[in-house]
């Protein structure tokens, strides 16, 4: 019932906002006199905000065509390495560059899809060969294809890193591990260095990740520890309904996943839309299309399945099962102390309220078998949780610390 009253009022915003959208259309137009007189341009303003946020969306494009590499402009080239039920390994190939370090971008699989990292992959191009792990939204998978929990992530990651190769050479696949994924991204390090696997990574680099939530709790962290794993299954696990290919698959659906983020902080984003029926009245386009950029993408949101998203819950928020060592994959234990030549940087940013200071940093205490030479902490001065990965503070504070990290254990 949760997901046919989502689709129900889906369907009727679509329609209110194409007719708010034509309205501030006309509203706006310079040869309409009306728009020059009793308030025209403030309600067409008015219209247009509502119009942006009732607007449906799907997944967004990473618009990434070009780069400059020593002055030199150059083309960027998508290409699927491979592609499996539940994510494809995607890469941005710089036309005419060959060589180079190869860096694994891990997206967070948290209900926004993986070109919430534009800028995260945007900014490395022009230092990297980098591929990026490009989660397939759950409600378009078959069930046919069988389930996708925490062990299937972890099977996903070391395939990835091993169809990427050892890069012989080139010092081996960097991997860069951005909020949520910290976790299996550790765990496959864990997994690839107890096998002696050749192709695991040469660097793991987690930016904002839940490794210990013990460590200074926020309100995600209460959140998924205040109430039992059946509270969770019964509240906020949906059924794809019967128009969509997933028909049938139990997910946590991305609308509760924005909701909840949105409440987090309500009255920031509500200034926000004020900003930006400001920006819109005073005719400050840039100002006004930089503010709709933004929501486009964060409004994009996709599901996860039930089993992966019950499964992180319990592990990693309420049984602390990494730092415990008591995390398991397939039936072994995950065991840091595995983990021997695999360079590790933390990065938090100081004022994030979705994975507190000190989060990330358990990470390298709970390698013990590493040495200090091979662990360094970040702490980004004044970056809240997105501001690690996006924005002027990632591209000119945060991305140079990667960037000297992979170039000194490469």
């Amino acid at each position: 019932m949760l997901y046919n009253a989502y689709e129900m009022q889906k369907s009727m915003l679509a329609g209110a906002s194409a007719m708010a959208d034509f309205s501030a259309g006309l509203l706006s137009n310079p040869a309409n006199p009306f728009a020059y007189f009793g308030g025209g341009a403030v309600l067409g303003s008015a219209l247009e905000v509502f119009a942006h946020a009732a607007a449906p969306r799907g997944k967004p494009a990473f618009g990434l065509d070009s780069t400059t590499i020593d002055g030199a402009e150059v083309a960027i080239v998508e290409d699927v390495v491979l592609r499996k039920a539940f994510g494809q390994l995607k890469r941005f190939r710089r036309v005419g560059i060959e060589g180079g370090p190869k860096l694994l971008i891990v997206a967070p699989m948290s209900g926004h899809y993986a070109t919430l990292l534009r800028g995260t992959v945007e900014r490395m191009l022009p230092v990297a060969d980098v591929y990026i792990t490009d989660w397939r939204d759950a409600k378009l998978v078959p069930l046919s294809e069988g389930k996708f929990d925490l062990d299937d992530y972890v099977d996903y990651l070391i395939e990835f890193l091993e169809a990427i190769g050892a890069n012989e050479g080139q010092g081996g696949t960097h991997m860069l591990a951005v909020c949520q994924p910290s976790v299996p991204c550790y765990a496959a390090a864990c997994v690839m260095s107890a096998d002696n696997n050749p192709c695991r990574p040469k660097t793991l680099t987690m930016m904002g990740g839940p490794v210990d939530t013990r460590e200074a709790p926020t309100a995600v962290n209460t959140l998924a520890t205040e109430r039992p794993h059946s509270w969770f299954s019964q509240n906020v696990i949906a059924t794809i309904p019967g128009n969509y290919p997933g028909a049938g698959r139990r997910v946590y659906p991305g609308f509760l996943q924005l909701a909840g983020f949105m409440s987090m902080n309500l009255g920031n984003h509500m200034m926000s839309h004020y900003e930006l029926f400001k920006h819109l009245v005073q005719g400050e386009d840039l100002q006004a299309d930089s503010t709709k950029a933004f929501y486009e993408e964060y409004r994009s949101v996709c599901d996860m399945t039930a089993e992966f998203y019950l499964q992180t819950i319990d592990v990693v928020f309420q049984d602390h099962a990494l730092p415990k060592g008591t995390m398991t994959h397939r039936g072994r234990v995950v065991d840091p102390a595995a983990i021997t030549d695999i360079a590790i940087l933390a990065i938090e940013g100081e004022k994030d309220d979705i994975s507190g200071l000190g989060q990330t940093k358990a990470a390298l205490t709970i390698a013990t078998s590493l040495s200090d030479d091979k662990k360094r902490y970040y702490m980004a001065e004044g970056a809240g949780h997105y501001g690690i990965f996006n924005g002027s503070k990632w591209r000119n504070k945060v991305a140079p610390v990667v960037e000297e990290w992979m170039k000194a254990h490469g």
